[in-house]
């Protein structure tokens, strides 16, 4: 018998993974071939990005070069249908000791027991 995850456990399962290091490819296993990442205007990416999952895992293997840890702080979450709603506080400390922080609204689309989009909405602290 196949369990099925809930949203909130999707999305919260990859924060986790993120966390403890996780980059590149054995990211995947919590997306669909077809998942997109659609980040809203922020200070890091004014003009905000549309990342396919390819570009994703690039992505995730240049912020593991930069990053010495992350912590994701879920604040609360709500699942409507397929999809979590989160607000979290993202903590990522850089290699220089240097610490960034942003307040996030994030929606977590699902299915079939994966992720298949995230909407996000990061308002980072002054750096």
């Amino acid at each position: 018998m196949v369990v099925s995850m809930g949203p909130i456990v999707l999305a919260t399962s990859l924060h986790r993974a993120l966390e403890t290091g996780e980059s590149g490819p054995v990211l995947r296993r919590h997306f669909t071939a077809d998942a997109v990442t659609f980040e809203r205007p922020n200070l890091i990416k004014p003009h905000g990005a549309r990342s396919s999952l390819d570009e994703m895992i690039a992505n995730s293997e240049k912020g593991a070069g930069l990053l010495a840890s992350q912590k994701y702080d879920v604040h609360s979450a709500l699942v409507s249908g397929s999809t979590a709603i989160l607000r979290l506080t993202w903590t990522g400390v850089l290699r220089n000791g240097k610490q960034l922080v942003a307040h996030i609204a994030q929606f977590v689309d699902t299915r079939d027991g994966l992720i298949s989009a995230i909407e996000t909405f990061d308002c980072y602290e002054p750096f």
